[in-house]
């Protein structure tokens, strides 16, 4: 006696063709290896005094952007000005602190 087949529908059909991640998270740490590092740029002094007037300038509230350096790259952020501490040299923008000493360049919106 011979089974009869019956043809499958496209949806199961389909799953049997869909990329196979047999190490979660693989495709990420191969990215992360990928990423080139770059050395932190040694601002000038006026470049230093720009920054600094700009800081003093900040208003909590207001929303700034910051290109600052972190692990080996120049990242930049956008968002709320949460806290601005100049005894502990560092600015926080929503839950991020960033280092006077690492950003490269702030602008307001």
């Amino acid at each position: 006696m011979s089974k009869k087949h019956y043809p499958m529908d496209r949806e199961k059909r389909a799953k049997q063709f869909i990329p196979f991640a047999a190490l979660k998270g693989f495709e990420d740490a191969l990215r992360l290896k990928e990423k080139i590092v770059v050395n932190k740029i040694e601002l000038s002094d006026e470049r230093k005094e720009e920054l600094d007037n700009t800081l003093r300038s900040l208003v909590v509230g207001s929303i700034i952007t910051v290109v600052y350096y972190h692990e080996g790259e120049y990242l930049e952020k956008t968002g709320y000005l949460a806290k601005i501490s100049p005894t502990a040299n560092f600015l926080q923008i929503v839950n991020e602190k960033i280092s006077f000493e690492n950003i490269l360049d702030i602008r307001q919106a």
